[in-house]
């Protein structure tokens, strides 16, 4: 119940950074907004790792690094993505796909999540796949490079928790640090590449570090949930981050759902109760 409680609070922690996110990428530049959000994220976790202490090894800043990159990746494409698609389409395909690579891992590694448990997985899917399904005129003519988008990023992502996972039983919250400096140094690296310098648009620097903060956050939460239950279903939990996405776009920037969507919210919420029940 623990590792519920802690997996569902970071999946609503999640929807929210995704949300600030979201916003800032239609006023700045991509790489400005992961850069910027990535740093501020660092400064929460300086803080944290005092209160949240651990054992530092080479193996855990290792595995972290390999999961920053994975991360970092997803995250600039989930950016890209909500920078020209749909916030209330692009979050739930991008939510599907980084949990199907967790639950498939977990149960090929041996994790069993009673009979319950599992339906709820399923269901979970199925819902997110209804809630994706946009026929809007906003929706409409954007083609597909925003979905193919989503669906990288959720690889990414479900990457990112696959990897995490993996770091040393009592590496508290380094994994972590190993994983944001990596991605910083390569935001870094291809801001100067691309010659695009990371500069915040105007007024978008407070949601910028607001996304990141919350992200950390949010990442610190998933580390204590996955530390206390099982990969598979806290992973799937996390991914039903798109209800507090989809609310706030709802109710900030007045993003409609249709009777197909509505359906699949239904759908999420009994997934919630079955795995949080099994």
């Amino acid at each position: 119940m623990t590792a519920a409680v802690l997996a569902t609070v970071c999946a609503v922690v999640y929807g929210t950074a995704d949300f600030f996110g979201g916003l800032a990428t239609r006023r700045s530049r991509v790489l400005a907004v992961v850069l910027l959000s990535q740093i501020a994220g660092l400064a929460l976790l300086a803080a944290l790792l005092p209160v949240l202490p651990g054992v530092l090894t080479t193996e855990a800043l290792a595995w972290g690094a390999t999961a920053g990159v994975s991360g970092t990746t997803g995250m600039v494409l989930f950016y890209r993505a909500l920078a020209v698609g749909v916030m209330s389409v692009v979050a739930p395909i991008t939510a599907t796909t980084s949990a199907a690579l967790p639950v498939l891992f977990g149960l090929a590694t041996g994790e069993r999540p009673e009979p319950v448990a599992l339906g709820g997985v399923l269901l979970a899917l199925v819902a997110v796949l209804l809630v994706s399904r946009d026929s809007s005129a906003a929706a409409s003519g954007r083609g597909y490079g925003p979905v193919l988008a989503s669906l990288a990023a959720g690889a990414g992502f479900g990457g990112f928790f696959v990897l995490l996972s993996q770091a040393p039983e009592g590496a508290g919250m380094w994994p972590l640090l190993g994983a944001r400096t990596t991605s910083i140094a390569l935001i870094a690296l291809l801001a100067l590449a691309t010659r695009r310098p990371p500069r915040p648009g105007p007024g978008t620097l407070h949601v910028i570090v607001a996304a990141g903060t919350l992200d950390m956050a949010a990442n610190a939460l998933f580390v204590l949930a996955q530390q206390r239950g099982m990969l598979s279903l806290v992973a799937v939990l996390v991914s039903l981050y798109p209800a507090s996405t989809l609310l706030l776009a709802r109710y900030v920037l007045g993003e409609r759902l249709n009777t197909v969507q509505v359906v699949g919210i239904g759908f999420t919420l009994a997934a919630v109760a079955l795995i949080a029940g099994g």
